[in-house]
């Protein structure tokens, strides 16, 4: 079964997981909008921790309409962007497409079904850093695995073998049987260091190399952990001594939304950050750390 993909959102996540299925002979079309004219030019480079390589003539499309009905879709645009998906996700999708939101937070999912109740909906977590460093150029640092799990549709022969793709091009993927689970899990690590970078103004090494930040680090992660189990997510503190000791090893990093930050962007606040609390507090469970750097976020948003 050959599988044709689209990829919504070409920066660092969505250009560096769909340049590697290309570059193993997957059938991909990306949508470009702003780096449409340079990518046309010049391609698409990876600059990679695991080796750096280009697709010369990506296929590339500018305009939603006029790119084919697609088996798989990747989802990788921020959350801030996700309106658009109403309209563009019908124009490329067939009654069996499965799409896979390659995105920060929680409820993305939710929202999308409630949106276009037909879809087939998948989760997807990247353990990546990866960032976007100019026109069709993608920086990739360290690790690159990704966790996909299915949200309103069980798992059927077109997910396996997407998820057999990803292997097939050096991704390390896995089908997750809980994405309730995996999203929390992710979360533990994006709310300790995505807000706490842009409000500090650092990176994540910084964070990790002085006592004070790096108590405040932990602290966010086990109020989280507890949000995840007032939920019914089991998640155990070691949890956190796992993601504390993997960023130890992890080269300096700047999290996406402290880059978002950088380029005067909009940040995904609502569902790194307003969604999970507004969850956790629903089942009983202030995370107070997590929404003192919440409104802190709001503020600086709107200076």
């Amino acid at each position: 079964m050959e599988i044709k993909y689209a990829v919504i959102g070409t920066g660092a996540i969505g250009g560096y997981y769909g340049a590697k299925l290309a570059q193993h002979h997957k059938d991909v079309h990306f949508l470009l909008h702003s780096d449409y004219d340079h990518v046309k030019s010049y391609g698409l480079k990876i600059e990679s921790c695991d080796g750096n390589f280009e697709l010369e003539q990506p296929n590339i499309y500018h305009d939603i309409a006029e790119m084919p009905k697609c088996d798989v879709v990747l989802v990788a645009l921020k959350t801030t962007h996700n309106e658009i998906l109403k309209d563009y996700l019908p124009q490329i999708t067939h009654r069996d497409s499965i799409v896979i939101m390659i995105q920060n937070g929680l409820g993305v999912e939710h929202d999308l079904v409630n949106w276009l109740p037909n879809l087939n909906v998948c989760g997807a977590l990247a353990f990546i850093a990866a960032t976007k460093i100019g026109k069709g150029l993608i920086k990739h640092l360290d690790l690159g695995r990704i966790m996909i799990g299915t949200y309103n549709f069980e798992c059927n022969k077109m997910l396996l073998r997407a998820i057999s793709d990803f292997n097939e091009s050096g991704i390390p993927a896995k089908l997750s049987n809980n994405l309730q689970r995996a999203r929390w899990e992710k979360l533990v690590w994006n709310i300790a260091f995505n807000g706490p970078t842009v409000v500090l103004n650092t990176l994540t090494d910084q964070l990790m190399l002085n006592e004070f930040s790096r108590k405040m680090v932990y602290d966010l992660m086990l109020e989280v952990i507890k949000g995840a189990q007032a939920v019914g997510v089991g998640l155990e503190q070691t949890y956190a001594d796992k993601m504390m000791a993997m960023t130890d090893k992890m080269k300096p990093y700047a999290p996406s939304m402290k880059v978002d930050f950088d380029h005067h962007r909009a940040m995904e606040i609502r569902y790194i950050y307003t969604v999970p609390i507004e969850v956790a507090r629903a089942s009983g469970y202030h995370m107070k750390k997590v929404e003192l750097i919440e409104k802190q976020l709001y503020f600086i948003a709107n200076k």
